[in-house]
């Protein structure tokens, strides 16, 4: 089932199964999922080899799926869109609905340490030449049983492409990490998904090179703060175009919110 998940729990000797369903909410016509516990939800998806398409929406992916709609419907379209932008967050507590906001870095490196506690084979696309193998071999320190099935950078061709495409089909992986920018992650994880149809898939943007160790996540103020995207634009001057979808979210939502009221 798309929207729920069976949960074991042993009472009396006996194993008792249980449904815990997402709740789904719309942001600007997109959807937006809300769980007590993520990380749960996607382990047992993992452990049971049942496909998933993880989506971590912000506003600026919601802006730009207005204008693309083929983003949109894949958006639309995956099995967990977590809110991971501040914008979100403010927006759907703004409705009086009770959500934190879930960082998709972090609920990727704990679905990662999970899979390799397991065994799990992952596969990791996207960033710079280097940057996954030197994410690899962090890994590898840290989970030495980890088990990667492969990985691949961004920068490939229509040969590199097809290369990993040929990988991702023979060798099933369990995992796969997709870290090539939205929209781009997100229309090539619907473009390949078929290849290994019982697998996580996450995008993952930019967390390999967080990862990797070549870039800095935001300071914890600034994160609780939901001023995360301020840290982004000091580190990447050259975002200030994309930061633009910020008031344009926010003139959205105020105008969809007092349209509803009325």
């Amino acid at each position: 089932m798309r929207d729920k998940i069976l949960i074991i729990s042993i009472q009396n000797s006996r194993y008792v199964w249980r449904e815990d369903p997402l709740r789904q909410f719309s942001v600007l016509g997109l959807p937006v999922h809300i769980h007590e516990n993520y990380l749960d939800w996607l382990a047992q998806r993992l452990q049971t080899n049942q496909g998933t398409h993880v989506v971590t929406i912000n506003a600026e992916m919601t802006m730009q799926a207005r204008k693309n709609p083929d983003l949109a419907k894949v958006i639309n379209n995956a099995e967990l869109v977590v809110p991971d932008g501040s914008g979100i967050v403010l927006y759907l507590r703004s409705q009086g609905k009770k959500i934190d906001r879930c960082p998709g870095i972090e609920l990727a490196e704990q679905v990662v340490q999970i899979a390799a506690q397991q065994q799990s084979r992952i596969f990791l696309i996207g960033g710079a030449p280097n940057v996954v193998d030197t994410v690899v071999d962090g890994w590898r320190q840290k989970w030495t049983d980890i088990a990667i099935a492969g990985m691949s950078h961004g920068y490939f061709d229509d040969l590199l492409e097809q290369q990993i495409c040929e990988q991702l089909q023979s060798s099933q992986p369990d995992l796969i990490l997709v870290g090539l920018g939205v929209p781009r992650q997100e229309l090539w994880i619907q473009k390949y998904r078929h290849l290994s149809p019982d697998a996580v898939w996450i995008g993952v943007g930019g967390s390999f090179d967080v990862w990797s160790g070549i870039k800095d996540r935001a300071p914890e103020w600034f994160s609780k703060n939901h001023l995360e995207w301020l840290y982004r634009l000091y580190q990447e001057p050259w975002r200030w175009r994309r930061m633009l979808s910020l008031p344009q979210f926010v003139w959205c939502v105020t105008k969809e919110s007092l349209f509803n009221r009325q």
